[in-house]
């Protein structure tokens, strides 16, 4: 009976040779290099409704990439970059949503994609070298390959506050945020949260808003992003130097299209440093970290760029109290996920937005009315949760990965993650990741460590079809290695510093206090990857 149910099982699921969870830029280009190069039949998973991934879910106010538009796209395609485009300097969420259906359309790839299928669990067989795949739609997969391309922050994270669910009014996560939008007009919005999506929300709700109040933990640092319409020269040069620009992000240590100038801050007079500072500023964007080398690895010359930052936001809001309440920053600049901003600041100055600093009076509970602290209810209408995300690991967590003899990969990271490179997991052979914890990812241009990460896997899988190689999977010497490399690179900066970073994972109550992300260097992770591959893939174990 046993062996007839299973080959019925057996039967029932949908055969390829790699399954891919993910619609994401991740996910697409997985599919198009597995598919359209090496010639596999793949299956993509997508538990929305369309593709897009964090671009699909992520529709909130003001959602906007903080990387400039023209390295914010696929590039391993010079006839697909010439192609396409982009209207502003930072792209809105709606038109990356377009971009990436472009590039869906233009390279075929929907034909197979399944969305609206949800993962609910992926298990090694070790008697067919098979994973295998349930879905909560009720259908089964099976394959030789199983790559995840769910993304870095794509898990919601929502505060156990007490009495949450008795909120009599609408709440809402920017991470799920609803299509068809929110109406704020007349509405009295309460907003908890300051991070880069908190940033990039509250100036387009208060414009909407009869009332904003914004809860702020922690405060932040942000630079104005000075978005702009992208002028005609620039659209003509962005197409006409695309070798340049690929050059370019995958030269530099954070993959963007700009490189970071050597020298320290300590090699100018205090006057020039002000000048690089205030030029930095009007410019705009991620590249006031350009300036100098060393703000991230020392703390006195970090100082610099934070107290001029600070001095900006005392400059910009024009209430003394409040402008205090959010320069009272108490982290590194950049040791946190460093935001853009279009009016953040100035926001404060509407007669319509109230700051609540939640260090002064934190938060008791959530009641029907709104918001209860320690000094006062505020009343409100809708409840948006800007609190981020069970970052990194929470997306691979939620897929119910079992790998050989039936480990589970939240036991095996019960003390943190542990991978080879990021991309491969001891234990759960031919299981591949990207943008995992212990790559670049998040500390990147996403677009460019993706792309390295699926060209990496792509030619991984190659090498095993071509010398007969059934399984792949990295060995314990080589994961352990990679594990402290990845604690050195991050010891090497201030990021291990910051008290509440989703870098460790301290915004989720009871996560393990691990440095996550591979801080060493888009362009050195690249080199190992690449020394790692001209040597047979050094570091995985091949039967």
């Amino acid at each position: 009976m046993a062996t007839a149910s299973k080959a019925a099982e057996s039967k029932a699921a949908q055969v390829f040779d790699a399954i891919v969870i993910g619609a994401g830029f991740a996910g697409l280009y997985q599919l198009h290099c597995l598919r359209d190069r090496l010639g596999l039949s793949v299956k993509v998973l997508e538990r929305g409704g369309g593709l897009g991934g964090t671009w699909y879910w992520n529709r909130y106010p003001g959602a906007r990439c903080d990387s400039e538009s023209h390295g914010y796209c696929f590039t391993f395609s010079k006839d697909l970059y010439e192609a396409w485009e982009w209207s502003e300097r930072y792209p809105g969420q709606a038109e990356i949503l377009r971009y990436l259906n472009f590039v869906a359309d233009r390279l075929d790839l929907k034909r197979d994609i399944a969305f609206d299928t949800t993962v609910r669990a992926a298990r090694y067989d070790a008697t067919t070298n098979r994973w295998r795949i349930d879905t909560a739609q009720g259908e089964t997969f099976e394959a030789t390959y199983l790559v995840t391309a769910v993304g870095c922050l794509s898990t919601a994270n929502v505060p156990a506050i007490p009495g949450r669910q008795t909120f009599a009014g609408a709440k809402y996560h920017t991470g799920d945020w609803p299509h068809g939008g929110v109406d704020f007009a007349g509405k009295r919005v309460g907003l908890i949260g300051t991070g880069a999506t908190g940033i990039q929300a509250t100036p387009v709700i208060a414009a909407a808003a009869r009332h904003l109040t914004v809860f702020q933990r922690t405060a932040n640092y942000s630079v104005p992003a000075r978005n702009t319409p992208l002028s005609a020269d620039f659209k003509t040069y962005a197409k006409t130097h695309h070798a340049e620009i690929r050059a370019i992000t995958q030269a530099t240590t954070n993959g963007h299209p700009f490189t970071i100038d050597d020298r320290s801050v300590f090699d100018v007079t205090p006057a020039e440093r002000e000048k690089i500072y205030e030029d930095a500023w009007e410019k705009g964007g991620l590249q006031f970290r350009a300036g100098f080398r060393d703000i991230l690895t020392d703390k006195a010359a970090n100082d610099t760029a934070a107290e001029f930052l600070k001095r900006k936001i005392r400059n910009v809001v024009r209430d003394a109290k409040t402008a205090n309440v959010l320069a009272d920053i108490d982290h590194p600049y950049s040791a946190k996920r460093p935001p853009i901003d279009s009016g953040y600041f100035e926001t404060f100055n509407r007669p319509n937005v109230t700051l609540v600093d939640l260090r002064a009076e934190p938060i008791e509970a959530i009641v029907p009315s709104g918001v209860v602290t320690t000094k006062g209810t505020y009343d409100l209408d809708i409840l948006v949760f800007a609190t981020g995300f069970d970052a990194m690991t929470g997306p691979l967590l939620g897929l119910g990965l079992e790998g050989r003899d039936g480990v589970n990969l939240r036991d095996f990271w019960r003390s943190g993650p542990h991978t080879y490179l990021g991309m491969q997991i001891p234990g759960f052979p031919n299981l591949f990741v990207v943008t995992g914890p212990g790559s670049p990812s998040v500390l990147t241009n996403m677009p460019v460590a993706i792309e390295q990460n699926v060209e990496w896997i792509t030619d991984c899988i190659a090498h095993m079809r071509a010398n007969g190689l059934s399984r792949a999977e990295p060995s314990g010497k080589a994961v352990e290695a990679w594990d402290a490399e990845v604690q050195r690179a991050a010891d090497a900066t201030l990021l291990p510093t910051v008290k509440h970073s989703w870098y460790l994972g301290a915004n989720v109550p009871g996560k393990p206090r691990v440095f996550m992300p591979y801080a060493g260097g888009m362009n050195l992770y690249r080199k190992r990857c690449d020394d790692a591959a001209a040597n047979g893939f050094e570091g995985i174990q091949f039967t």
